[in-house]
């Protein structure tokens, strides 16, 4: 535990040091990973598909705040759209407008969930934002996460139907809008995800927030198993397929990666928690206290010993010494001649 303890440590101080370089590393991964995610499920154009093109873009993005990489994603998506059919491309231009807009007038600070929640959905992982976002985060984070959702269910949808959406040259511009928006829209899977996701964030930010010892893992552990039912019995009652499989494993990994989570920002002792009551003029108070878990970081120092030093001094003392013996030899030969 100790050894943890002092890798957290190190890891808050190289962070600290290192934000400068860090962070621009970060948006560059989550833009390239959602970039190259968006031209495997939906590489129409292929312009587009070019690796040099998306390593720009993400290098682009790695110097621009976090929201331009919704931007710039949401324009790949068009472009995409737009190679494949005209009337997706109209489809998805007012769907990604009303989320930018949802957005920037609700959650502008979750910049990142907008893209990283089709990237956790391609990855199987999912489940992991609604534990995350309600342990740091608040419940307006459930406008991102679900815009993410919407996102990722228009892509798989374009991704499975693309011979119908690019070769039904027989129905009219209408009616093939009117067909989109019954089954991307409409997506019973998808409503029910994001359901579940937004009562799941609400409820573990509810819990996590209880003055009540191991409030965290309470909350984890309740979250993901509400999460997990109401997919499970809601997948049951709306008669959609939901894979038990991937559910349960993803359900899993997403447990462990809020518990690490917890490890390094809410790591308490609860064994010396105090409670501590004063008062005012006006209302008396009762504070409860725990202490954090906190290690001092051993700061080990090597000392260098120069060896090409070390023999000159040797050598300066020996001839030292001759100089002595020298004088000491002339002084007796001083006190014989006498």
């Amino acid at each position: 535990m100790t050894t943890l303890l002092e890798f957290r440590e190190k890891l808050k101080l190289f962070y600290a040091k290192a934000d400068i370089y860090v962070t621009p590393m970060l948006k560059f991964m989550l833009a390239f990973l959602a970039f190259f995610m968006i031209n495997q499920n939906v590489g129409f154009m292929s312009r587009l598909k070019n690796p040099a093109i998306i390593l720009i873009l993400a290098l682009l993005c790695s110097f621009l705040p976090v929201n331009m990489i919704a931007v710039f994603a949401g324009l790949m998506i068009l472009a995409h759209a737009y190679a494949l059919s005209l009337e997706v491309f109209a489809i998805a231009a007012v769907l990604i407008l009303i989320m930018l807009l949802l957005y920037f007038r609700m959650a502008p600070g979750h910049g990142y969930l907008l893209v990283l929640s089709p990237v956790l959905f391609a990855l199987k992982i999912p489940y992991a934002l609604p534990l995350i976002m309600g342990l740091v985060g608040t419940p307006v984070a459930a406008v991102p996460i679900a815009c993410g959702t919407v996102v990722y269910y228009l892509l798989k949808y374009m991704k499975l139907n693309t011979t119908i959406l690019s070769e039904s040259e027989s129905e009219t511009m209408q009616q093939k809008i009117i067909y989109l928006i019954e089954n991307v829209i409409n997506n019973k899977e998808m409503m029910l995800v994001i359901l579940a996701f937004a009562l799941t964030l609400l409820l573990v930010y509810m819990i996590r927030r209880m003055s009540v010892d191991y409030a965290w893992y309470a909350a984890i552990i309740v979250g993901a198993i509400t999460d997990f039912l109401l997919i499970l019995v809601g997948g049951m009652a709306m008669h959609t397929s939901i894979d038990l499989l991937p559910l349960t494993l993803g359900s899993l990994v997403a447990v462990g990666i809020a518990i690490v989570l917890q490890f390094f920002l809410f790591s308490v002792d609860y064994s010396r928690t105090e409670y501590v009551q004063f008062e005012d003029d006006e209302y008396y108070y009762y504070v409860k206290a725990v202490p954090k878990v906190t290690i001092a970081v051993s700061d080990k120092k090597v000392k260098k010993i120069n060896t090409q030093k070390k023999s000159q001094v040797k050598g300066s003392s020996k001839s030292s010494s001759k100089t002595g013996a020298h004088v000491q030899g002339s002084s007796k030969t001083a006190r014989q001649g006498r």
